[in-house]
């Protein structure tokens, strides 16, 4: 399984940071910051909004499955986060 890197500095519009795949995709992401109130959001698609879908806390790491072709989306606020990603691609 090739395993993938990368950091992400996002801004207030949400952009595509896991792009999609023929298989599945397992992804670990980590919220850069450690000041509060600094949050990442993310979502399925490029309307996500802070009351639309969930946020990773400053410090915080999360792990996803993304589906067949299933893209993943973020933005940050305030602007400026970086968000570290790690993707595990299935083969």
């Amino acid at each position: 399984m090739p395993i993938f890197t990368n950091n992400v500095t996002l801004g207030t519009a949400a952009v595509e940071v896991v792009s999609p795949e023929i298989l599945g995709q397992e992804v670990h992401l980590h919220n850069m910051t450690k000041s509060s109130n600094e949050y990442i959001y993310l979502g399925g698609d490029s309307a996500i909004t802070t009351s639309n879908t969930l946020h990773i806390d400053p410090g915080e790491s999360i792990t996803i499955k993304l589906g067949p072709g299933d893209p993943l989306y973020a933005f940050s606020d305030p602007d400026g986060l970086d968000l570290g990603i790690l993707v595990v691609k299935q083969i």
